[in-house]
């Protein structure tokens, strides 16, 4: 449901594995198999899913296509996604993981679309036992 609302065709979630600092993926749609090796295990800093984590703010691409911030990983063109959005899961201000979502056309995400996206998270990672 929350990829419809969002009108996107990829999302990944991603649980912090404080034994190993890494983000693990625990769910995915519409990751290409050519890079689903690549996001299994995502290091704190690096990539969208990497960053959100480390800064524990949303961040985004308008086009992984054309991207030259340095956030959006080069394999990430490989999804043929544009828009991008990767958010912190955070319960009562801890890291549980990270939650992303992505569509195949440019998109700005607004501010009411990224607090969404955090909201979200948050009820998935409340379901999550401490860690």
């Amino acid at each position: 449901m929350t990829l419809a609302h969002f009108n996107c065709v990829v999302g990944t979630l991603h649980r912090l594995n404080p034994a190993t600092n890494l983000l693990e993926l625990v769910a995915q749609r519409g990751v290409p198999d050519a890079i689903l090796d690549r996001v299994r295990a995502i290091p704190i800093g690096k990539g969208m899913a990497g960053l959100a984590a480390e800064r524990l703010e949303p961040v985004q691409v308008c086009n992984l296509q054309t991207d030259t911030s340095g956030a959006a990983k080069p394999g990430a063109k490989m999804t043929e996604m544009e828009g991008s959005l990767s958010a912190p899961i955070l319960v009562e201000g801890h890291l549980r993981g990270t939650i992303g979502i992505a569509m195949p056309r440019p998109h700005e995400f607004d501010e009411a679309e990224r607090n969404l996206l955090m909201q979200i998270g948050s009820i998935i990672g409340e379901q999550w036992p401490a860690t």
